[in-house]
């Protein structure tokens, strides 16, 4: 264990328990030995952790202290490559620009064995199969952000066309298409649309009358879609 994941893993021991628990617990536990967690103790205190205690007395890590973004553990690392990869491949360009800048401001801040970590990570993902959408859908993604209403002019499973005025509030990324979820006045009811079959698209500049939270909220109930969690 690096040192920087045996600090992530002493926060997190801390962060277990409400009252104070003994130096030679938490050496135990981390199977260190106590003249190590007390260095590792000064050091969180140096970086701003309330630990409050003193050897023979118990240490507690008092509210308030945010993790700094640079300590993350070997899974937390490769969720954070797995993920840009594939937001990088299976997205559309300007997200996979955004995915590229935050993973670099990531290793920016990293410690040496983290960073190395980061970049030897073996973990890979496939180019996407998708069929290209004829509408760029970061203007998608800034409709659903602003909850502005848009003109999709589209084209159905049928071949038939049709022009209708939805409120995104949704935009899934599947392995094979890209769907749009959205609240459609002229059925009024939800309804999907895939992007490839959207053949143009006008953000309006009238706001929809509704949170989209609330859509989404009502869309996964009406569809039996638990929340996610995350």
């Amino acid at each position: 264990m690096s040192r920087s994941q045996r600090l992530l893993a002493l926060l997190q021991l801390l962060r277990g328990h409400r009252y104070p628990v003994a130096g030679a617990r938490l050496a135990e536990d981390l199977g260190i030995s106590l003249r190590t967690l007390y260095r590792d103790i000064a050091t969180l205190q140096e970086q701003g952790a309330t630990i409050e205690g003193e050897p023979g007395l118990g240490y507690v890590l008092r509210p308030g202290f945010m993790l700094p973004p640079l300590m993350f553990s070997e899974e937390e690392i490769e969720a954070l490559v797995l993920g840009t990869r594939w937001v990088a491949k299976r997205a559309d360009a300007r997200l996979a620009e955004g995915a590229a800048s935050a993973l670099a401001k990531v290793a920016a801040v990293l410690p040496a064995d983290l960073r190395l970590a980061l970049d030897t990570t073996a973990l890979l993902v496939p180019g996407s199969s998708e069929p290209a959408s004829a509408v760029d859908l970061s203007l998608v993604r800034q409709a659903i952000r602003s909850e502005r209403k848009v003109a999709l002019h589209y084209r159905d499973l049928q071949g038939a066309e049709s022009t209708r005025t939805v409120w995104p509030f949704a935009l899934g990324y599947f392995d094979h298409v890209r769907v749009l979820t959205a609240w459609c006045e002229l059925r009024q009811d939800f309804r999907h649309f895939r992007a490839d079959r959207i053949i143009a698209m006008d953000m309006l500049s009238e706001r929809y009358p509704a949170r989209r939270q609330a859509l989404l909220k009502t869309w996964r109930e009406q569809n039996g879609i638990a929340a996610d969690k995350n």
